[in-house]
């Protein structure tokens, strides 16, 4: 069923959880009001999201990017490593904020910046975490758009990081 910009059956984009299916759209009533609600499934966490569906959902969700966006993305991994020089913290913010903008092109700089090489020395415990928060959210969508597994979106990712 199409309803608006959006059908279910659909890889869509949330930026706060990453990769969803559109389940289906439904009539809920909450205190005697009628909303129309999106109902997003995001398997991995075993979690569903129901959203409002009105005019604003667009600046909620968004379709999957395009392959020419993707393909940005993917060039970022193949330049180098732009670590500021800043107080750990700072960074963690900035890393966190890229990733919850749902920006492929700024979920790559923060994958790509902590990306680590087998002669490098070990992230921190939560270097590891928004490292692999970012790459899994890159991976996801790389694997919507091509229509390709995710373990194989995340080798072809960690061969162009390697390659890097």
């Amino acid at each position: 069923m199409k309803n608006g910009v959006f059908k279910e059956g659909e890889y869509v984009v949330y930026p706060a959880h990453g990769v969803g299916i559109v389940k289906c759209f439904e009539q809920q009533n909450i205190s005697g009001i009628e909303f129309k609600v999106i109902v997003i499934s995001f398997d991995k966490d075993k979690m569903i999201v129901k959203l409002p569906y009105n005019e604003s959902i667009s600046s909620k969700i968004r379709k999957l990017c395009s392959k020419k966006e993707m393909q940005e993305a993917i060039d970022c991994l193949k330049t180098p490593t732009r670590t500021k020089k800043m107080m750990w913290s700072r960074r963690a913010q900035e890393y966190e904020s890229k990733i919850n903008s749902g920006v492929p092109l700024s979920i790559a700089q923060v994958v790509r910046d902590l990306h680590r090489s087998v002669t490098q020395p070990e992230h921190s415990y939560s270097e590891r975490q928004i490292y692999q928060e970012a790459l899994d959210r890159l991976m996801k969508e790389y694997a919507a758009i091509t229509k390709i597994g995710e373990e194989e979106a995340l080798a072809y990712l960690e061969k162009i990081l390697t390659a890097a």
